[in-house]
Formats: structure tokens, C-alpha cells, sequence
């Protein structure tokens, strides 16, 4: 129940605040919207507001906005998507993805201001530990207090990493104060990639609120890098340099509903990191895709002709068969990671 309820928000939210965006720049742009629509198949809403029709649908996955004249085949007047300049045509294109980056940028900006964000603390406090680690297999605790390891104190917890150098592979001492008393325990460091001794732990973290200016201020950067990192990343998995790691639906909703068992913030913020996914993919220069219909504006305004409605409905045909073989490939992964 909470993976379909934390699926529904997330989606919900993010399809939203993406279609919102073309809605109210194609009304202020003075183009018809015919729909409003949340999701796809049949209706399970639908009211009808002047000239708008807003409906939620059936399948939670996307939306639209039905806007009228995006097409030769329907009957043009002033008010058409085709008879707009181009740059109000690209404006109302691009501002799904803007909106998305936008709603990102809001929530973490909240987040920030209102609950604050987690940072390591300096105390020697476990907070987390892997569940197969070291400090498991020697039955340490979450919110144990490491007092000594190898015979060295430890007052603070970059002492830690210093206590364990040399000692992968070797069986050492560990003195944890649990309950205000203290226990002694026996522990195997293991060895990372990098040579280093760890023992499956990290630190417990406290709530850092921030003020507006610095607030806004790190919601834009933290945003500004995630888009940044997945472009990156995208272009690492197009060119080979890195395995194509890439969720469908299924795996988005089973990560929607373990982070919301975690607390509603973290699902807040996994909500951000989902819209400018959406925002980032909605751009990149696929037919179908908003940054398919940039590119035939763009090149259509160089060009200052049409191109052919033939070629159009060929790049659309191979566009709609691209985005179904990733969504196919993507659910068959996810399902298998099960």
C-alpha cells in the first residue's frame, strides 16, 4: 500500500507540474487548450471548465495538454499552436522541463528552510551499518558510541578511519559505550578497492536549517548539478564509457516506496531528483520527446519552411517505437531485478 500510494504522489506530482507548464504558457502565449489531462486511458474525472477539459485518467503514468492546431489536419485559426511565432511555440515546448526544474529547486529549497538538511555529525555515533559488515558480524549497534578501537581512543569520528590504517584482514579490539555502560567486542576491518581498512559504518547525522538567501541559493546549485551529473552520465552511457544503468516504472515505484518508508522528507527529495530526471529526458533531442518538437521548431525557423507533414509523421512513427522499446527494455530489467 505504501510503494502504490508513494508511486502515485510521485508521479502524480512531477506529470503535474510538468503539463502545468505547457498549460500556462500556452494560455498566456493566447492558444486553446482543448485538455488538461493526469495520466492516460480512460477518464476517471472529467470537468469541464470554459473552454478546457480537465480530466485525471486511469493509468498514472504521464499526461498531456491537448492544444489546439498542432497539426496541418486540424481546422487553424488565430489562436492555433502553428499560427504562434516560433519563439512563443518554443517557449510553451520548453517549459515543461523549466517547471520540473523549478518544482526541484522549490523543494529542496523547503526542505532546507523548513526541516533542514542532514549532515555528518562529528561524534563518534553510529548511525548507520550495513546489514553483512564488519561492525554487524561483531554485533555493534546502531547509536553505539566507538570509545577506543586497536587500543586508541576515539573522541570524534575522522579519529576512526586514523585508528583503523594497517588493520584490514586483523582481528582488533573495539570498545563501544552502549546504555551508559561500555562493551568490548572484537572486530575484522575489511579491505576496500583503494586499500583502505573500513568496517561498514556511518555516522549519524543532525538536521542543519538554513536561511532564505542561503536556502535558495543551495536549492539552485543542488539542482544545477543534478542536471549537470545526469547529462554527464547519459553521455557516458551513450558513448560506452559507463553500463547503461537506466529504471522503468517498476523499479521507479519500488524506490518511490522504500524511500517513503524512510519519511515523507526523503520522499520529498527523491520526488525533486525524479523531476529534473523528467525535466533532463523531456529535453534531450529524441522525436515525441519536448526537445524533438525544440528541434523542429528550431530548425524550422532557420529554414523558414515547414518540413513535410510525410517526414513529420516518420519522425514521430520512429520516435513512439524508440520511447516503447526503452520502456520495454527498462520494466523487463526492473522486473528482473526483483
Amino acid at each position: 500500500m505504501i510503494t502504490m500510494l508513494a508511486t502515485i504522489f510521485v508521479f502524480g506530482v512531477i506529470v503535474f507540474i510538468h503539463e502545468l507548464g505547457h498549460f500556462v504558457t500556452a494560455k498566456a502565449c493566447g492558444m486553446r487548450v482543448d485538455e488538461f489531462a493526469i495520466g492516460f486511458g480512460p477518464a476517471i474525472v472529467k470537468v469541464q471548465k470554459d473552454e478546457t477539459l480537465y480530466s485525471i485518467r486511469a493509468i498514472p503514468l504521464g499526461g498531456y495538454n491537448k492544444i489546439a492546431g498542432m497539426s496541418d489536419e486540424e481546422e487553424l485559426d488565430d489562436r492555433s499552436f502553428l499560427n504562434k511565432p516560433a519563439w512563443q511555440r518554443f517557449i510553451v515546448i520548453s517549459a515543461g522541463a523549466v517547471f520540473n526544474f523549478l518544482l526541484a529547486i522549490l523543494i529542496v529549497f523547503s526542505i532546507l528552510v523548513i526541516s533542514g538538511a542532514p549532515s555528518p555529525s562529528s561524534e563518534p555515533v553510529i548511525g548507520r551499518m550495513h546489514s553483512t559488515g564488519p561492525a554487524a558480524i561483531a554485533h555493534l549497534e546502531v547509536n553505539d558510541k566507538i570509545t577506543s578501537i586497536n587500543g586508541k581512543k576515539i573522541t570524534k569520528w575522522t579519529d576512526i578511519a586514523i585508528a583503523l590504517q594497517g588493520t584490514q584482514k586483523h582481528a582488533i579490539p573495539i570498545v563501544v559505550e552502549r546504555n551508559g555502560q561500555m562493551i568490548e567486542s572484537t572486530i575484522i576491518p575489511m579491505e576496500t578497492d583503494n586499500g583502505r581498512a573500513i568496517i561498514g559504518i556511518n555516522p549519524s547525522s543532525i538536521m542543519t536549517k538554513y536561511p532564505i538567501g542561503e536556502a535558495a541559493y543551495r536549492a539552485v546549485a543542488y539542482t544545477v548539478n543534478m542536471v549537470h551529473q545526469m547529462i554527464t552520465g547519459l553521455w557516458s552511457m551513450i558513448v560506452g564509457t559507463e553500463e547503461a544503468q537506466l529504471a522503468g516504472p517498476v523499479g521507479v515505484a519500488q524506490m518511490a516506496g522504500e524511500v517513503a518508508q524512510i519519511g515523507f522528507v526523503y520522499l520529498l527529495q527523491f520526488t525533486a531528483i525524479l523531476s529534473i530526471n523528467l525535466g533532463v529526458i523531456n529535453l534531450l533531442p529524441l522525436p515525441v520527446l519536448d526537445g524533438g518538437h525544440l528541434i523542429i521548431i528550431l530548425v524550422e525557423s532557420i529554414t523558414r519552411r515547414k518540413l513535410p507533414p510525410k517526414a513529420l509523421q516518420y519522425i514521430q512513427m520512429a520516435g513512439l517505437a524508440l520511447l516503447l522499446f526503452i520502456f520495454l527494455y527498462t520494466t523487463v530489467q526492473d522486473i528482473s531485478r526483483i
